[in-house]
């Protein structure tokens, strides 16, 4: 079975609860790849995959060889593990970790997230830039020789894992934030989470300059498969949250764009829908690949109370066709 195919077939979600034991103990089969290098550690609600990428650019900019892992792939597995900008070569990376991984019973998000720290120590890199999966304290990436933490912004979610407020969120993601790094913040709202640790504030680049310890004169486009992508009559981007799609809303020219959407079920659907709201008055409603997405149908039936135009096309290929029939621009998301 390929890595691929053995991936696929693992369920997201561990299935005795979130802790580093399983993880640690995997690593220290390998070697403890993750000490073989300092690293920028990016948590926060959204945005973290471009914030992650933006900093790899800067490093490698400013000479540096340099590891990035980010989550989730849009259209393969292999962009999640990133070494000088470059997809790896994803197969060998995973082989490399499979038969402790197997042996441990290690989770999805573990084995690829050893895999690409196994990658970056064999291709002796300066630094890795690594997203953090879910919340930040008992994620899978809570492991590293962490010099910098970029803090992108806190939203409401996985609120049954992190907690029921902002403030309790925030805490669970500056978790990973140990005595001795920097941490980047946007704004001073949750600086007293990390007492003793130098605070600035800012975003990718002051993160990637803090990592430096020096200003970077360059200025990367970066653009990413799913997060703000433009295309011919159309944008796609990931946004999973309210808070995601405000962000989005925020990017976007006009106001009468025919939407093409799946949500899962485990979402806040009606907060997503009266936001998407405001992008245009047509709505297709559709159904990923997950196991979570709501069915299209149903997904149609909460829509009409938001949308002058409603539909139903379970095939999200078919939906983006009758989208673009309905009228451009197209928002997919």
């Amino acid at each position: 079975m390929t890595a691929l195919a053995w991936l696929d077939a693992m369920s997201p979600w561990p299935r005795d609860g979130f802790g580093l034991d399983r993880m640690r103990a995997l690593l220290a089969e390998l070697g403890d790849p993750q000490l073989a290098y300092p690293a920028v550690h990016v948590v926060g609600t959204n945005g973290k995959s471009t914030a992650t990428v933006t900093i790899e650019q800067l490093l490698l900019a400013d000479g540096l060889r340099v590891g990035s892992t980010i989550s989730p792939h849009i259209a393969s597995w292999s962009e999640r593990i990133r070494v000088d900008g470059v997809e790896a070569d994803f197969e060998a990376a995973v082989a490399r970790v499979r038969e402790p991984a197997k042996r441990l019973e290690a989770t999805q998000f573990e084995i690829v997230t050893a895999a690409a720290f196994q990658a970056f120590a064999d291709a002796r890199v300066d630094a890795a830039v690594v997203e953090a999966g879910l919340g930040g304290r008992y994620d899978a990436t809570n492991v590293l020789r962490t010099r910098v933490v970029l803090l992108t912004n806190v939203g409401l979610e996985h609120t049954d894992v992190l907690g029921d407020t902002l403030e309790q969120i925030a805490t669970e993601k500056l978790a990973v934030a140990p005595s001795g790094a920097i941490v980047v913040l946007p704004d001073r709202t949750y600086e007293h989470l990390v007492p003793g640790r130098k605070v600035i504030l800012g975003g990718a680049r002051e993160a990637a300059e803090a990592f430096a310890g020096h200003r970077i004169d360059a200025h990367p486009s970066v653009s990413l498969p799913g997060r703000l992508e433009r295309r011919p009559g159309e944008i796609r981007d990931g946004a999973h949250n309210p808070d995601g799609a405000r962000h989005l809303l925020e990017q976007l020219d006009g106001d009468d764009h025919t939407i093409v959407a799946s949500i899962l079920a485990d979402k806040d659907v009606g907060g997503m829908l009266r936001i998407l709201r405001r992008a245009g008055p047509r709505f297709v409603a559709t159904r990923s690949s997950s196991h979570r997405a709501l069915p299209a149908g149903e997904l149609a039936d909460r829509a009409r109370g938001y949308f002058d135009q409603v539909e139903a096309v379970d095939d999200p290929v078919a939906a983006v066709v009758r989208a673009h029939e309905l009228g451009e621009p197209v928002l997919v998301t």
